[in-house]
């Protein structure tokens, strides 16, 4: 995204809306590039009384900021728009994640500080260690050149996103290793993360879960989610 030097007035109405605090405000109001994650967000938001804002041709591999980043883009991936994939929200639906496994998703950033792929890549390849899959359709791991290791295309290592999220599955009983290897490479990134864990409740409505992330000394947020019965039927498991 940029602003035309010729047409800004400084009115200050377009900083505010920056997720990651990319513009400034001097004589004329300007775009940091290099920490501009290109969401679109001043152009649609800011109501520019001049249209000095606009934006640039974006061309690989900077284009990848604006596919994890403006929430109007369609990933070719998963066929709709976000960071990730549905599945973790409507699993009754999709059936992805079974009796006995946990869906886990990171995300690596968030709205003002934004992550650096370089940064996502090291939480990629330390969770890669447990022998995890990660999900093919999240957009993601299409920008991994080697998915089983956690790998980036190194061309993008340097660029960045409001934020981007890893997607994978594993069973319960190697959560413990997974978390670990997250409380290992917390230090080591120079950005925030979240985790999500998803599991299907017992037949006794325990979470499973739980245990785990307590017995892990983990903090969580508990959230529950039903299926009403609207929409397309439940999926049976074999």
């Amino acid at each position: 995204m940029q602003i035309d030097q010729d047409l800004c007035i400084a009115c200050g109405q377009c900083p505010p809306y920056c997720p990651v605090e990319a513009i400034t405000l001097d004589d004329t109001a300007e775009i940091d590039l290099e920490e501009c994650a290109e969401c679109g967000c001043c152009l649609r938001c800011a109501d520019c009384p001049v249209d000095a804002i606009f934006q640039q041709d974006l061309s690989y591999p900077r284009s990848v900021r604006s596919i994890l980043s403006d929430p109007l883009t369609i990933a070719a991936e998963s066929g709709i728009s976000g960071r990730g994939t549905e599945e973790m929200k409507t699993n009754e639906v999709t059936g992805r994640f079974k009796s006995g496994q946990v869906g886990i998703g990171i995300e690596v950033g968030r709205p003002v500080t934004g992550a650096r792929f370089r940064d996502v890549e090291k939480i990629a390849q330390a969770v890669a260690a447990s022998g995890v899959e990660f999900e093919t359709v999240n957009p993601t791991t299409s920008l991994m050149s080697d998915p089983s290791s956690g790998k980036f295309k190194e061309e993008l290592l340097d660029e960045r996103a409001i934020s981007a999220i890893l997607e994978f599955s594993v069973s319960l009983e190697s959560l413990p290793d997974v978390l670990e290897k997250l409380k290992n490479v917390e230090g080591k990134v120079d950005c925030v993360f979240t985790v999500c864990v998803a599991c299907k409740a017992d037949e006794d409505e325990n979470v499973p879960v739980y245990d785990y992330l307590n017995e892990a000394g983990v903090w969580y947020a508990p959230n529950g989610k039903t299926n009403v019965g609207l929409g397309r039927p439940l999926v049976k498991e074999a």
